[in-house]
């Protein structure tokens, strides 16, 4: 993957096991998954709060790392906000 992308694995409300990847295009994250190694990855046009906050704690990783450039980390915060009003985010740095 480039370094533009950033990949995890989580259990749905089913209990399905599935791959997820965030891709950095632009200004935006792109959100993809799929259940299994083989199948097609599929766009996810909203993606749930739960990947948002695995987003930024990957990006919070990459950027200690100097893997990903700093300004990202506030983009991802008000995305975040923007769609999760209501989301507790004990380590927001933008306040």
């Amino acid at each position: 993957m480039a370094k533009a992308e950033i990949s995890w694995r989580r259990t749905t409300e089913d209990g399905e096991k599935v791959q997820v990847y965030a891709q950095h295009v632009g200004d935006q994250w792109k959100f993809f998954m799929r259940s299994k190694r083989y199948d097609n990855w599929e766009a996810v046009k909203n993606p749930p709060l739960e990947d948002w906050l695995e987003l930024l704690d990957s990006a919070q990783r990459r950027i200690a790392r100097s893997l990903l450039r700093p300004e990202e980390e506030p983009r991802i915060i008000k995305a975040i906000k923007e769609r999760f009003p209501d989301a507790d985010l004990h380590n927001d740095k933008s306040e």
